[in-house]
């Protein structure tokens, strides 16, 4: 059983997004979609073929992400780093995927700018779906059902097409 897509977008990933200045609708949309398509919504936080955490995020692209994207955005590596345990992330940065939702959700949001996504316009899961699939490591097509159910549950008068 996972978190409530309502809640999980509520409590972490508008907050998250709202701490790095990039918070919009369909960020925090494409967010929670691609937690609900990665792992369920959390059904899965530990080490997976995937990865690890609500984002299902390797530790190759983790790693990526801060040597390639961050380390070359030194304020928003600073605001990032400090969503992370001041301690642990020095012994095990991965393990703060599994175990800090804002932390998790902040490199999430890093892997799409990296990948140079670009939010579509309006409120329709179809293109945010495609954003996820087309950007977003091990995106599968037969976890593109999951993507739209976090959408209904997050707005139920916005039912998928």
């Amino acid at each position: 059983m996972g978190i409530c897509a309502r809640e999980l977008a509520q409590f972490v990933i508008r907050p998250t997004l709202e701490y790095l200045g990039c918070w919009s609708t369909n960020a925090e949309l494409l967010l929670a979609g691609t937690a609900s398509a990665q792992s369920g919504l959390g059904d899965h936080l530990g080490e997976t073929p995937c990865g690890r955490g609500i984002y299902a995020i390797d530790s190759e692209t983790h790693r990526q992400v801060w040597d390639q994207y961050l380390a070359f955005r030194p304020e928003l590596a600073s605001r990032v780093r400090g969503l992370a345990s001041q301690h642990e992330f020095l012994v095990h940065p991965d393990q703060e995927l599994s175990t800090n939702l804002a932390y998790a959700t902040a490199i999430a949001w890093a892997i799409y700018a990296w990948r140079g996504a670009k939010l579509p316009p309006g409120g329709n899961p179809g293109p945010l779906q495609a954003l996820w699939a087309g950007l977003f490591p091990h995106a599968a097509r037969n976890r593109a059902r999951k993507f739209r159910e976090a959408w209904t549950g997050l707005a139920p008068d916005r039912r998928a097409a």
